[in-house]
């Protein structure tokens, strides 16, 4: 089997093995524990040591690791950031809905922009975490994946909807909602409830709080003549999420201190504490600093030095709407990593930045490819210019190309995972 074919299906187990941002976060945790990195509490003093590395996370869904290079003396920081978190719908409190007390539904809501047909007549499930009561008033949390086909949001028949096919404007609150059990006479609410408390064996009445979304239950595989498409669930953005942890735990620091962040609420704006519009790079930075005994100035030295590559997916050529990408900068799937440019500066790429990432490509032996909307689209963000705007380094936004972007499943090349392994490598090992 071909390294790239490998690459790509491991990452295809690692989407699989996370339904939700909380879920991403943790398997990245025992990765590191695995590869000999200690975890820190943000509450508590940290004393680090060089050559060693270690993480910290926040809210259970982002998490920032580091490892220091063996010298006193870095150059600055080499920064990797990616999100956890997809878009799905979730779960309301109070959820169950009765429909003439013959079906039991879930009241959800959007999170995140959802193409949010690609949802229906798709085995669905529930996962997340759950906030516990334990002793001494102390609040734990849970894991929660309900590891069975559990939900489905069913399509009207075209027998009751003729224009279906012409177009159709999907009510979330209406149109969307998933048909979870069948109505039971003298039956409860709590149906849900009791099915989470007995997924995380605890009783109903000890949960006090919950993060449930929905997931797709579709396992993500390779496709195409010659295995050349991968086809999976949350791509966006955990192909870059498993992309930039491989490279990171396989790569050894040499002139800068190694970072890998993973943010949560991308999708929604990142406007959170644990989104990459908070403190929590800027923390985490500062305290590495005051660990080593770096003073303001030396610190502030290391921050401009140091290079931020935002990554998060890029739009490929569609085969069946070409004409939806810009005329000249035209991504393939299986063409290699995507400099993303906007003139308004939503992605942060700008000649230098651009230039250096040319530069780890080349050395690389990957293959570059450029991104731009049309002038007459208007486009999304991503995390490079959010981050920035709290720790101010030199930063390029880039992506790996697909199709179908906030699909319940998407499409992108086998080969391209693989690319940005080999670069991120080389950036982690300058």
């Amino acid at each position: 089997m071909k390294e790239y074919q490998r690459c790509a299906e491991e990452m295809l187990r690692f989407i699989e093995a996370s339904p939700s941002c909380f879920h991403v976060v943790e398997n990245i945790r025992r990765k590191l524990i695995e590869e000999g990195f200690s975890e820190l509490a943000e509450t508590e003093v940290w004393e680090l040591s060089f050559g060693k590395g270690y993480f910290v996370t926040r809210n259970d869904s982002s998490l920032i690791a580091f490892r220091l290079p063996d010298k006193a003396e870095p150059s600055g920081f080499h920064i990797i950031a990616s999100h956890s978190d997809s878009p799905t719908f979730k779960v309301k409190e109070k959820p169950e809905l009765r429909v003439e007390e013959r079906y039991v539904r879930l009241n959800t809501e959007k999170y995140g922009g959802m193409i949010l047909s690609t949802w229906m007549d798709r085995p669905l499930s529930v996962a997340g975490r759950v906030a516990v009561k334990a002793g001494n008033n102390k609040i734990l949390t849970k894991l929660v994946n309900i590891d069975k086909d559990l939900l489905v949001i069913p399509n009207v028949a075209i027998h009751m909807n003729r224009d279906i096919n012409k177009g159709v404007e999907y009510n979330p609150q209406v149109d969307m909602m998933p048909l979870f059990a069948e109505c039971d006479e003298g039956q409860e609410d709590g149906i849900l409830l009791r099915e989470v408390a007995a997924t995380v064996g605890v009783n109903p009445e000890d949960i006090l709080g919950q993060d449930l979304f929905l997931y797709v239950r579709d396992k993500g595989r390779i496709l195409g003549e010659g295995g050349a498409f991968v086809l999976s669930p949350r791509l966006d953005d955990l192909q870059c999420v498993y992309a930039s942890v491989k490279a990171f735990v396989e790569s050894s620091p040499a002139e800068y201190m190694n970072v890998c962040a993973v943010f949560d609420n991308e999708e929604v704006g990142s406007g959170t504490r644990q989104g990459a519009n908070s403190t929590f790079l800027a923390d985490t930075l500062e305290r590495v600093g005051e660990s080593m005994g770096a003073d303001r100035s030396r610190f502030l030295g290391w921050i401009a030095e140091s290079f931020l590559i935002s990554a998060d997916n890029a739009h490929a050529v569609h085969p069946n709407h070409p004409e939806k990408a810009d005329p000249t900068n035209r991504p393939y799937l299986n063409g290699g990593i995507v400099i993303k440019y906007h003139g308004s500066q939503k992605y942060t790429t700008d000649a230098v930045s651009a230039a250096k990432m040319r530069q780890i490509c080349a050395e690389s032996t990957v293959p570059v490819q450029t991104y731009a909307n049309r002038s007459d689209v208007a486009g999304g963000s991503t995390l490079g210019n959010i981050s920035t705007a709290h720790v101010s380094v030199s930063s390029v936004d880039i992506g790996l190309p697909q199709l179908a972007m906030h699909s319940a499943v998407e499409t992108a090349g086998v080969k391209d995972t693989e690319y940005a392994v080999r670069a991120f490598s080389t950036f982690y090992s300058e």
